[in-house]
C-alpha cells in the first residue's frame, strides 16, 4: 500500500496587516478580541452552521476575531496547522489519523465534530427514477482523489452494495477536486461524484441529474472535524471553549430554523451564488441529517472512520481515539 505522506514547509511569518482608521469602541474590541486563525479545507455550504456562527457574530461574542483562511484540500490545511501558519483546521479526521501514524511529535487532536454525513452526491447523465447502486457495473465514473474521504466513502458504498470498485466499474481518480463537474460535461462519463454547489449546477444546466446521495447510503460518517495542536489546545484552553462554543450557537440556530432561513445567513460568504440556489443546497443537506445536535465526537464514529480507511487500503494501523480526540470542550459547550 502506497504509504500517505503529508509535505510540511517552512512558512514565514504572517504579514501584519495595516491597521485601519476605527473609533476608540472599535479599538477596545479588537484589542480585548482572541485573533484566531481557522484554514478550512475547502469553502462549501456543507458547512453552513460554521457560517451561521461567522455571519451570526457568535465568534464575537465569544471574545474570538476569526480569519477565514481556505486550503483547498486537507493535505494543505493540516500542513498549515502544524507548521503554525494556522491556529485551528477544518478538514475531514483522516488527517489527523495519518500525521499521527507518521510520527508526529505535537500531532493535531480533534475537538469539534461538524458534520454526521458525506456531502456528496452522485450525478448521473440520465434521469434514473429506479436508480440502484447495481446501475453502476460496467459504467464509467468520475470519483475523487484516491486517499481522500469523497472516494473512500463512494467505494465503501460500492462493497456495502456488493460492487467491487476495481473490476465492477471503471472510476477516475485523476481529476482535480472541484474540475469534475466540468469533465463531467464535457466527457463520456455515465455518472460522477459531486459536492455542491456543483451537482445543483449540473441539474440546473440539464447535464446531470442527482439520483443518490452517498451522506444517505452511508450512514453517519464524521465527515468533518476542527483540530489544533496539542500544544495550542493546552496553551489557549479557554480559546478552544470559547470557539466550541460559537460552533455549538451555530448548530443550534440550524437545528432550530428552515432551510430557508439558515441561507439567508449564510449568503453573504457565498456572494457569487443566488438565494435561491443557497437554499436548495441547504435544503438538501438538511433533509439528510447533515449536522449533529453537538459537537461531540464519539468513539463509535472514530472506529466507523477508521473502518472505511482500512476497507479503501490506506490504513497500516488503527490510531487511538484518546489520542487524537478530546470531548471536552464540546461536552461543556452543549450543556
Amino acid at each position: 500500500m502506497k504509504k500517505r505522506l503529508f509535505t510540511f514547509f517552512t512558512i514565514a511569518a504572517l504579514a501584519l496587516s495595516s491597521l485601519c482608521a476605527c473609533s476608540p469602541a472599535e479599538e477596545t474590541t479588537a484589542d480585548v478580541n482572541t485573533k484566531v486563525v481557522l484554514n478550512e479545507v475547502a469553502h462549501s455550504i456543507f458547512y453552513a452552521p460554521m457560517y451561521v456562527a461567522i455571519e451570526e457574530g457568535y465568534f464575537a461574542e465569544e471574545g474570538i476575531d476569526i480569519t477565514l483562511v481556505t486550503g483547498f484540500g486537507a493535505d494543505k490545511t493540516m500542513t498549515a496547522v502544524l507548521s503554525g501558519e494556522a491556529d485551528i483546521g477544518f478538514m475531514g479526521s483522516e488527517a489527523s489519523i495519518y500525521t499521527y501514524n507518521e510520527g508526529a511529535t505535537d500531532y493535531v487532536v480533534n475537538f469539534a465534530q461538524l458534520t454526521q454525513r458525506a456531502g456528496n452526491f452522485l450525478v448521473a447523465r440520465e434521469e434514473m427514477a429506479d436508480f440502484s447502486w447495481e446501475d453502476l457495473k460496467g459504467s464509467y465514473v468520475l470519483g475523487g482523489r484516491k486517499g481522500g474521504m469523497p472516494e473512500m466513502v463512494f467505494e465503501y458504498i460500492l462493497k456495502q452494495n456488493g460492487i467491487d470498485p476495481e473490476t465492477d466499474l471503471e472510476i477516475n481518480q485523476s481529476i482535480d477536486f472541484g474540475s469534475t463537474a466540468a469533465a463531467f460535461a464535457d466527457s463520456e462519463a455515465d455518472f460522477t461524484v459531486e459536492f455542491e454547489p456543483h451537482a445543483t449546477s449540473l441539474e440546473t444546466e440539464g447535464k446531470g441529474y442527482v439520483v443518490a446521495s452517498l451522506g444517505e447510503d452511508s450512514g453517519y460518517v464524521p465527515y468533518t472535524a476542527f483540530c489544533a495542536k496539542q500544544s495550542y489546545i493546552e496553551k489557549n484552553k479557554d480559546t478552544i471553549q470559547g470557539f466550541t462554543n460559537a460552533l455549538q450557537k451555530g448548530m443550534d440556530y440550524v437545528q432550530s430554523h428552515t432551510p430557508k432561513e439558515i441561507a439567508e445567513i449564510i449568503k453573504p460568504q457565498f456572494k457569487e451564488t443566488d438565494l435561491e440556489t443557497i437554499t436548495t443546497i441547504v435544503t438538501r443537506y438538511y433533509e439528510q441529517d447533515t449536522w449533529k445536535a453537538d459537537l461531540i465526537f464519539e468513539e463509535e464514529s472514530f472506529d466507523l472512520l477508521q473502518d472505511i480507511l482500512e476497507s479503501a487500503g490506506e490504513l497500516e494501523k488503527r490510531a487511538p481515539y484518546k489520542d487524537l480526540v478530546t470531548t471536552e470542550f464540546a461536552e461543556k459547550a452543549a450543556k
